[in-house]
């Protein structure tokens, strides 16, 4: 199975920090797969998220993503990376509150430079498939946590990115809304989408991924290629 993300011994040390953020990683991510990452607060387990999106550069090691390597890529070229290659849906959506939901889906499509109609046709099918074509025209501050998270989710796959990166998704959601949301991403993994979920919960990854990743103080400790099982709805 092709490999879409390929870490050889990834390290990441922050100025004023002893100890490293992540301690010489190496994993690969097949395409079409869901992958959980799991660990502890403070295990590594963003700033590993943010290594594979292009958010942040290693302090050694090797990361490959699509093909891309992102060692070699200059500031401009990593920025259109990020915009076309990943998308990333943030546990607290990072939307902005004083644009709609519409606009706030077409933000990538812009700073990419999609035709306007071909972007707002995307968008409107992402709004429609995610069930809140309703919402289109709603500001964030009056809609639901779970329909905020829809639209993050619907303008984190604006651009088609080969790789969706999720940050703790449910974090800021209740259980229900929760539920809906991984049941959405069941769904995108089914119609081929690859995905890398951060998460502290070891019931939603055995539940939900295909396998998963273990860090402890910024080092895999178990990384198992066998199958878990295969993403299903929630219930």
């Amino acid at each position: 199975m092709k490999q879409l993300v390929e870490l050889n011994g990834v390290s990441k040390v922050y100025n004023g920090n002893r100890s490293a953020a992540l301690d010489s990683v190496s994993i690969g991510i097949s395409a079409g797969q869901v992958t959980a990452v799991m660990g502890p607060s403070g295990s590594g387990k963003s700033t590993l998220l943010n290594i594979i999106g292009g958010l942040d550069r290693p302090t050694k090691g090797s990361v490959v993503v699509d093909g891309a390597d992102l060692g070699r890529l200059g500031e401009a070229a990593l920025a259109r990376f990020r915009r076309t290659r990943v998308g990333i849906i943030f546990q607290f959506f990072n939307l902005l509150n004083n644009l709609t939901a519409l606009d706030n889906v077409l933000i990538p499509a812009q700073l990419a430079g999609v035709k306007t109609g071909d972007a707002r046709r995307r968008a409107d099918d992402l709004l429609e498939r995610l069930d809140i074509m309703d919402q289109r025209n709603q500001y964030p501050a009056r809609m639901s946590g779970g329909q905020r998270q829809r639209v993050a989710i619907a303008r984190a796959l604006i651009n088609n990115p080969a790789l969706l990166l999720a940050d703790e998704p449910t974090g800021a959601l209740d259980t229900r809304s929760g539920d809906q949301v991984l049941a959405i991403l069941g769904d995108l993994n089914r119609s081929g989408q690859t995905i890398v979920l951060v998460t502290h919960d070891e019931r939603l990854a055995s539940t939900h991924a295909h396998r998963f990743v273990r860090l402890i103080d910024g080092a895999v400790v178990d990384n198992p290629d066998e199958a878990i099982r295969p993403m299903v709805h929630a219930q």
